[in-house]
């Protein structure tokens, strides 16, 4: 077996064995030496291929740890650099290295991805800030935009769920049609966003439907901003919290396996909870799983548009 998931079920199954021999109850005397010999030697066996087989990620995970952390300290080296012609094309080779490195240590995993992030952010921001030199034009919208951020404080919803969030969908279409604003000035779309987080909370929409328009929003500036990996960043955000929620219902699923043999688990308060725990997560990996498609449908169509 090379899978996590295989050797869990015969680790089930080894378990189920191993109650049902001393539920087997008594045998002969002269043979029940021999027996639990042979039984005990079968067990072991068992154990020590199963703790070779973890001790193999734990050293594959480590390896990973150790890739991921040397390309976080080369972004690191280059993040400063002022030689764009030369260095751009060597971070955006470091960034698709990074991609083929698999599952490092679960407590190293959002802190190293932290860091490379901040990097590799570092440089694209000071790249696009070098090609994207503050414009009249992109002072004219970014005073444009001022004053209809400020002209927004006066607006109130009616209570009509449809008409509200047209009137939303309006404001987010006009707010793009000023263009864009300078690059030390970005600070702007933030508080637009901010104001829109509150509107969108403020609809009378589900949790989820609210979190999907916020997340629609997101995209739409991710698509036409000024950081050609930022839908890509965002991608690779959602996957790894697809697989974090993953890992973590497997493991509530493998924790019921505890209380399976015992006496009235329905009604045990343990069993219970980790239940609702369980269907909190497939909800929360049910709306993971939305923004990856729609991010995906957004990139798909983003290729189609460049090669018209």
């Amino acid at each position: 077996m090379e899978a996590h998931s295989g050797w869990q079920g015969q680790i089930n199954k080894v378990e189920a064995l191993r109650e049902q021999f001393f539920k087997a109850g008594k045998v002969p005397a002269d043979v029940n030496e021999e027996t639990w010999a042979a039984f005990k030697e079968a067990v072991r066996n068992f154990n020590s291929q199963k703790n070779s087989f973890y001790k193999d990620i734990k050293k594959d995970q480590q390896e990973n740890l150790n890739r991921k952390l040397a390309l976080v300290e080369k972004a690191k080296s280059l993040q400063d650099s002022d030689d764009f012609e030369a260095t751009t094309p060597v971070m955006k080779q470091i960034q698709e290295e990074w991609k083929t490195i698999g599952h490092v240590p679960r407590k190293f995993s959002d802190s190293v991805w932290k860091d490379f992030k901040a990097a590799c952010n570092h440089y694209f921001d000071r790249l696009h800030a070098k090609r994207n030199e503050a414009s009249n034009e992109e002072l004219e919208a970014f005073e444009k935009k001022k004053e209809y951020l400020e002209s927004l404080k006066d607006f109130e919803l009616t209570g009509e769920h449809r008409a509200d969030l047209d009137a939303i969908k309006k404001h987010i279409e006009n707010w793009k049609n000023f263009g864009r604003v300078p690059q030390a000035r970005r600070h702007i779309e933030g508080k637009f966003n901010k104001v829109l987080d509150a509107l969108f909370d403020k609809l009378s929409l589900s949790k989820k439907d609210a979190d999907m328009a916020k997340f629609s929003n997101r995209l739409e500036q991710l698509s036409g901003g000024e950081n050609p990996r930022g839908l890509e960043n965002e991608q690779i955000f959602i996957t790894r919290k697809i697989d974090e929620l993953k890992a973590e219902i497997r493991q509530l699923e493998n924790n019921i396996l505890f209380f399976s043999n015992s006496k009235g688990k329905g009604e045990n308060p343990l069993v219970k909870e980790v239940n609702k725990n369980i269907e909190r997560h497939k909800e929360e990996l049910k709306t993971w799983t939305d923004k990856l498609r729609q991010i995906r449908n957004v990139k798909k169509q983003n290729e189609q548009n460049e090669g018209e």
